[in-house]
């Protein structure tokens, strides 16, 4: 491509007032490059020391291009930027891949990328402002995006039917490759062999996913799996790896958007400890469901949505929690009540309400909580509803 092209094209496009769905800046001789953007300016409004309280205000820019290589080769590439403008300001690269992709033989990508359970948890990863809890987590493998993952995609069975579709994807230690290895996996010994701390490092991880897109009827099924590879950290069994399967179903028809996903995170974990005690291996199970159904008016689309989602943890001995946190194993817990108001295809305006179910000794309303504060419950600020609110100009 001539560079004087691109000089001309992107300040044009950052300045555009009015924009497509994408902006293609180049399109010729078997050679395609789009841009495209976001720019969100929302507010989380809820009691202070809770996560995510306060400014949520991002803007990304992207592009997309491909090059026709033969008659059935095709090069591909994406790119992603996402720079945060809140209280809390911190910048991305959400993606950075590139590829190949053989027609009916599939595709081949490598670099930073969704994790291959993501297509699945995709399904209720739809509220308008909160939502994606099953894959933006520091437990399940292979959920988020994640870093240097070659991937395999076929989105047609070799060209035998467009109804089913899989994928197959190995970290070489990407993000969430370590997933719970920091915070309960992954323990040092001392001397003594009693437990000192915690230390996580990315590991690899490999997974797959499979969906079927059930002929004309709006339905889809889809399941997924992965885990990290690896052996013991620790002779005495430290753990041994981490593994996350999930299922889902959606029904997208008619202005009618249902959706339900559950999880389920096993961890091989302190097995038999050099201090006599036995553990069990803990699991989290999570499940999503979302409901929403689109209103055409004179100006624009109204899409109401309510949701329920749960992720708890399991199979864990009462010992090994203390007398206030071994009673709540709930890491989030909430319905969501909110709607998304189109104008155009361009702007939109959302509103969300989360009704937060946690208990003050629940799992998650400590980690929800950004500090202590004073009084009798130190973590009663994890357990507040929140509000959301926002525009969203995209390109």
């Amino acid at each position: 491509m001539k560079r004087n092209l691109l000089a001309i094209a992107i300040p044009a496009l950052l300045a555009a007032a009015s924009a497509n769905a994408s902006i293609e800046v180049w399109n010729k001789d078997g050679n395609k490059v789009d841009f495209y953007g976001r720019v969100k300016a929302a507010n989380n409004i809820t009691d202070r020391g809770q996560a995510g309280e306060g400014d949520d205000t991002s803007a990304r820019l992207g592009m997309s291009g491909q090059t026709q290589i033969t008659d059935s080769l095709t090069g591909y590439g994406r790119w992603e930027y996402e720079a945060k403008a809140g209280k809390n300001s911190s910048n991305e690269v959400r993606y950075a891949f590139a590829g190949l992709n053989f027609g009916d033989a599939g595709s081949f990508d490598y670099g930073r990328n969704d994790g291959v359970l993501k297509a699945i948890t995709a399904y209720t990863d739809v509220l308008p402002q909160f939502g994606g809890d099953a894959a933006n987590n520091d437990w399940n493998v292979l959920s988020a995006r994640t870093k240097a993952v070659a991937t395999y995609r076929n989105n047609n069975f070799f060209g035998l039917t467009d109804d089913l579709s899989f994928a197959l994807q190995y970290a070489d230690n990407g993000d969430n490759a370590a997933t719970y290895d920091s915070k309960l996996a992954r323990a040092k010994y001392d001397e003594d062999g009693d437990v000192d701390g915690f230390s996580g490092e990315s590991r690899e991880a490999y997974g797959a996913n499979v969906q079927w897109h059930i002929f004309d009827t709006g339905l889809t099924l889809g399941a997924g799996y992965a885990q990290t590879a690896g052996k013991s950290a620790y002779e005495a069994g430290a753990f041994k790896r981490v593994k996350t399967w999930t299922t889902g179903i959606k029904y997208d028809n008619y202005n009618l958007y249902l959706a339900a996903n559950y999880f389920q995170s096993k961890f091989n974990t302190w097995n038999d400890r050099t201090d006599g005690e036995k553990y069990k291996d803990p699991k989290i199970k999570g499940i999503e469901l979302v409901a929403q159904y689109g209103i055409d008016l004179e100006v624009g689309r109204l899409t109401p949505s309510l949701a329920y989602v749960q992720h708890k943890v399991s199979n864990v001995e009462d010992g090994y929690y203390d007398d206030d946190h071994k009673e709540g194993r709930n890491f989030v817990k909430y319905v969501s009540l909110g709607a998304t108001y189109d104008l155009n295809k361009n702007f939109s305006a959302i509103v969300e309400y989360k009704f937060n179910l946690l208990k003050k000794y629940d799992i998650g309303a400590e980690t929800n909580t950004v500090r202590e504060s004073n009084g009798r419950h130190p973590y009663k600020p994890g357990t507040k509803d929140v509000l959301g609110v926002g525009l969203i100009y995209q390109f």
